[in-house]
């Protein structure tokens, strides 16, 4: 009996094992194909602007600051 259900055991672990491993198999095909049949990425892109690289506008600033001050404030910090 238990020598039965060790046997199903290995049996169940093998198949599930063979499904991942072809489950696998067809993602990285998948894979391969959808890389073919893309169009190939621009090769460059539009400059960032300035503000965004890492400039702060003041307006935010100040925006963050009142958020932050309401939200200490409605929690008694």
């Amino acid at each position: 009996m238990l020598f039965s259900g060790l046997e199903l055991m290995a049996l169940g672990m093998g198949m599930v094992f063979l499904f991942l491993v072809l489950l696998i198999v067809v993602m990285q095909g998948m894979s391969a194909l959808a890389a073919r049949l893309t169009p190939p990425a621009a090769a460059e892109t539009a400059p960032v602007p300035r503000a965004v690289r890492g400039g702060t506008d003041q307006q935010v600033i100040a925006a963050i600051s009142v958020a932050v001050r309401s939200y200490r404030a409605s929690r008694g910090i």
